[in-house]
């Protein structure tokens, strides 16, 4: 009983309610309407059929007389399927005819009855039983009255007969109403249920879990679908928050032991050299330990989605040429050479400060894996290929083994080779970040495949491009 009221209280319930009221209204009205109409087409049909066979016994009594007038009534009388005929005197009295009694004062007027009337056959066993028909009576010079009439039982019989059709129909489709109201309804509350079932696990703290979907496409699945990626989104942001937590625990705790150390022995005196030296080292450690912190926060404001107001349309060409613009003396430096194949005029719907943050921490890494490389040379495209706009950027470095590609993507990863060398681990992470908020995607290749040592590292980022 308590799933019944829990049943009726759900929306698909109600509409499905309201329509079957509304359904019902409209077949109740037609079952009338379509009865009424064929009531007065048929008794239309019958009055003119009387006027027609009034018309044609005038034309008999004109032309034969009273007597001609008698044998024409009497002929039409034992045809199958007769009309009503009836001679009467002056006072009213059967004179002659196919109808046995007639409901009084029926022939005290002229012209058509108003109201179908009753009368008895010959055949009928009783007085009691009767019949109703339809009747014009026509008053002769003589003081004799006619009737001409037409037994309304078969009419009857067949407003009767559509009448029943229809509240049968009405019955049917109602009772399938019914039915369907009940399963579409119990079916409604059975997904309700299962996504409620799903929602307290996910409020328990199992974000892995999601809403289910029929297959169906419908306007329940659209809704799980959406919450879905809203809670995949959810989830990929707890657990970057508790990778951040542990590799903050894990990876910061060497510099700032690291730094208490420096400046606790430069306190005591212990440290070789000057305190000027140790505090300079103190503030090296100290400047490398905010560009980490600022790096989470910007990968954090990334991922929260709060740069994405600051979208607006922008030259992804000059943003690239800018960027090599900026890093090719520090490439110098490291006995490198940038080599730069920008397609002009690409322009894409960005945040400015977010690509050359991204693009800058690429070149970054190429300058500083790629120094001592036998192969010098960076190499950075930008291209456009139909409605994406593709910037590449790639070394003879090293590289990165194939299956490490998506662990150098989380925070703070770094592999063994490269812990010799200057960073932070968030470079790549920031990166990645960037192309989630542009809707774009980030792969790594290996530049050189075919080589056993020394493949580099080709790292592609796709925008989506306006169209030109």
């Amino acid at each position: 009983m308590s799933k019944l009221r829990v049943l009726l209280r759900t929306t698909a319930v109600r509409l499905s309610a309201l329509y079957l009221v509304l359904f019902s209204l409209c077949a109740i009205f037609l079952v009338f309407y379509v009865t009424g109409m064929s009531e007065r087409l048929l008794q239309q049909q019958t009055r003119d059929a009387i006027t027609t066979e009034v018309s044609q016994i005038e034309a008999v009594y004109e032309r034969a007389g009273m007597s001609g007038l008698l044998r024409s009534l009497e002929r039409r009388a034992r045809q199958p399927g007769a009309n009503l005929y009836v001679i009467a005197g002056p006072s009213g009295e059967i004179l002659a005819g196919n109808v046995a009694g007639l409901q009084p004062g029926l022939l005290d007027d002229e012209g058509w009855k108003s109201e179908p009337f009753r009368y008895r056959r010959f055949t009928d066993e009783s007085r009691e039983e009767s019949h109703v028909a339809l009747a014009q009576v026509l008053l002769l010079d003589n003081g004799l009255r006619i009737l001409v009439g037409h037994d309304l039982q078969e009419p009857e019989k067949f407003r009767m007969l559509v009448r029943q059709a229809l509240v049968v129909a009405l019955g049917v489709m109602g009772l399938g109403a019914l039915i369907i109201w009940f399963v579409i309804g119990r079916n409604a509350l059975k997904r309700i249920d299962r996504m409620s079932e799903a929602s307290t696990k996910i409020m328990a703290g199992d974000l892995s879990q999601r809403l289910p979907t029929s297959g169906s496409g419908d306007e329940f699945d659209r809704l799980s679908e959406s919450l879905n990626a809203m809670l995949g989104r959810i989830e990929k942001l707890d657990e970057g928050l508790r990778q951040v937590s542990d590799n903050i625990a894990h990876d910061l705790k060497t510099p700032l032991t690291r730094l208490r150390n420096k400046a606790e022995a430069a306190l005591s005196g212990k440290e070789d050299g000057s305190q000027t030296g140790a505090l300079e080292e103190i503030i090296a450690e100290s400047d490398q330990l905010i560009r980490t912190f600022n790096a989470l926060l910007m990968i954090s404001r990334v991922e929260a989605g709060s740069a994405a107001a600051e979208m607006s349309d922008v030259d992804l060409s000059r943003i690239v040429a800018d960027c090599v613009e900026l890093y090719e003396p520090a490439a110098e430096d490291k006995a490198l050479k940038v080599e730069a194949d920008i397609l002009p005029g690409v322009v894409i719907s960005g945040n400015r400060e977010l690509i050359g943050q991204a693009l800058g921490n690429l070149m970054d890494n190429a300058i500083k894996y790629a120094e001592g490389s036998t192969n010098p040379l960076i190499r950075v495209a930008m291209t456009k290929s139909g409605n994406e706009a593709v910037v590449t950027v790639a070394d003879h470095g090293p590289g990165i083994p194939e299956d490490m590609y998506r662990e150098v993507l989380k925070r703070f990863v770094r592999l063994d080779e490269s812990r010799s060398k200057p960073g932070t681990g968030l470079g790549l992470s920031l990166v990645e970040a960037v192309m989630e908020m542009h809707r774009g995607s980030l792969t790594l290749t290996a530049t050189e495949p075919d080589r056993k040592d020394g493949k580099g590292l080709t790292v592609r980022m796709v925008f989506p491009a306006r169209a030109t």
